[in-house]
């Protein structure tokens, strides 16, 4: 099938594989045919300048070349568009990303005067970022600094470890619950670097678990999602300077594992 598009202005600039998803409005992953929607229990924040969400698994952030419709980015267009109280068309700012099957915290700008400061924030690591993991194995030292440079492979959708070029990856782990064979780990983001947690966490012979993609076991109590969450994420609202900070509670599935999981004790 071919098909062909006429651009215009107001296409300038824009990334190919927005526009062509968005014209195609096409969903050819195998994901659900009927779009995943925001309702107002993903919103954990909404002012005139931000909007923060606790993300489902298993819904794309952003738009790719096979889905448009359902992708969180769309979702949110939808919200907003919903949403007049601001007497506007609202602008959303993609400052932060999570892949599909990580879960929680993540946060918008959806005003222009928001953007720059947000986007800073991210980009200077001074906004506070914690994730939950549950990962194979037990860490030995219980908790620690992975720091490592890693170089992505775009052709098989990942990254590895390399001793040079790359760019360097630096987050801080501890245990916080052992299990027979595995771990819950929560982790502190210094770089904001491509599945960096999925990575680091491979190399130090504990993947996560149900992240085939990464050497992670999928037999585990029946888990069909990488067990990894954003659990909390703090910074300074960019118009006001005011200090925030939001926390999301753990999916349903990772809920499921932390109970089944035998052999359960503290770290």
């Amino acid at each position: 099938m071919i098909h062909r598009f006429q651009t215009d202005g107001a296409d300038a600039g824009r990334r190919l594989d927005h526009f062509l998803a968005e014209r195609l409005k096409i969903h050819q992953d195998n994901g659900p045919l009927e779009p995943f929607r925001i309702t107002s229990a993903e919103v954990l924040l909404q002012d005139k300048y931000l909007i923060v969400l606790n993300k489902p698994a298993g819904v794309e952030t952003q738009p790719t070349l096979a889905r448009y419709r359902g992708t969180l980015y769309e979702a949110l267009q939808v919200w907003l568009k919903r949403d007049s109280r601001f007497g506007r068309k609202l602008e959303i700012g993609m400052a932060q990303r999570l892949d599909r099957d990580p879960s929680g915290v993540i946060v918008f700008s959806i005003h222009p005067r928001a953007h720059k400061g947000l986007t800073e924030q991210i980009r200077d690591r001074s906004a506070a970022k914690h994730y939950l993991a549950l990962v194979t194995g037990h860490l030995q030292p219980e908790q620690g600094v992975w720091q490592t440079k890693l170089a992505r492979d775009r052709r098989r959708n990942r990254v590895s470890t390399v001793d040079h070029g790359g760019k360097e990856a630096v987050n801080c782990y501890r245990t916080l619950c052992h299990y027979q064979a595995a771990c819950l780990i929560e982790v502190r983001l210094e770089t904001g670097r491509t599945h960096q947690i999925r990575a680091q966490a491979a190399d130090a012979g504990h993947p996560l678990l149900g992240d085939s993609h990464y050497g992670g076991p999928t037999s585990m109590a029946g888990m069909s999602l990488q067990c990894l969450h954003s659990r909390r994420l703090a910074l300074l609202h960019p118009l006001s300077g005011a200090a925030m900070e939001w926390s999301a509670p753990l999916p349903e599935e990772m809920l499921r594992l932390h109970r089944l999981l035998p052999g359960r004790r503290k770290g």
